[in-house]
């Protein structure tokens, strides 16, 4: 080996510790200013749209409108909790219990079943990239805890409600109340929330307008499990 080539060896060792640094505090980073700033957008909103998910002729680009979580009814919150992660109020963002249950119901013989809290989906859906695979996973948990830690339960839930997919290239529950309903997230009924709220699990097959039979029954099992969940929505009240 020359001695330029020995050079460039040794600069390339003494650069990679940095490297390293920058990539460990670039997340870090991100998630201070998201404290206060709008998520610019999300890894899948780009994936989506690169791939032509809700592009048409008359939208080239995905619909979605930045609200607060105090301009929004309380009941919208509620609902996503409801539906999503009873026990959001309560866990530290990994809910332990759930993945517990997940793994003796696996053992048992019964099909593996996702335990992602509302905190983790926020994590994957800001930080990471869709395709899920084992070193996704890995970093999904410490990113939660650090939003967690950062931003608390209201900003993680008002920035679910501001990412999160209600249609191909409808992002947020004020884009999905405008497209689905005609009007703004603030004056959507209960019915209407319970109804976008229904369809969070499968946003790109389900319709809040048209329900299926079994999206009906999870509308109709909503208000119920808000009432039964009473001070466990406090968080985000």
């Amino acid at each position: 080996m020359s001695s330029s080539s020995r050079s460039s060896a040794r600069k390339a060792k003494r650069r990679w510790p940095w490297v390293l640094l920058a990539l460990l505090l670039a997340p870090l980073a991100y998630a201070v200013a998201l404290v206060w700033l709008p998520v610019p957008a999300t890894p899948l909103m780009l994936w989506r749209w690169v791939n032509g998910v809700g592009v048409t002729e008359q939208s080239w680009f995905w619909q979605r409108r930045w609200v607060a979580l105090n301009k929004l009814p309380t009941v919208i919150p509620q609902a996503v909790i409801a539906s999503e992660d009873n026990r959001f109020c309560l866990h530290g963002g990994v809910d332990w219990l759930a993945v517990q249950q997940v793994y003796e119901e696996w053992q048992e013989g019964e099909g593996l079943r996702g335990a992602s809290t509302v905190s983790m989906q926020v994590a994957r859906n800001v930080f990471l990239w869709p395709n899920q695979d084992p070193i996704r996973k890995g970093l999904e948990v410490p990113l939660t805890y650090l939003i967690e830690a950062l931003w608390g339960k209201r900003r993680i839930m008002e920035v679910y409600l501001n990412i999160a997919e209600w249609g191909p290239g409808v992002y947020g529950i004020e884009a999905a109340a405008r497209h689905h309903f005609n009007k703004p997230a603030r004056k959507l009924t209960r019915a209407e929330v319970f109804r976008l709220v229904s369809i969070l699990p499968s946003p790109l097959r389900w319709n809040p307008k048209q329900p299926s039979k079994w999206g009906r029954l999870r509308v109709a099992s909503l208000g119920q499990r808000i009432a039964q969940l009473g001070p466990a929505t406090q968080c985000v009240k």
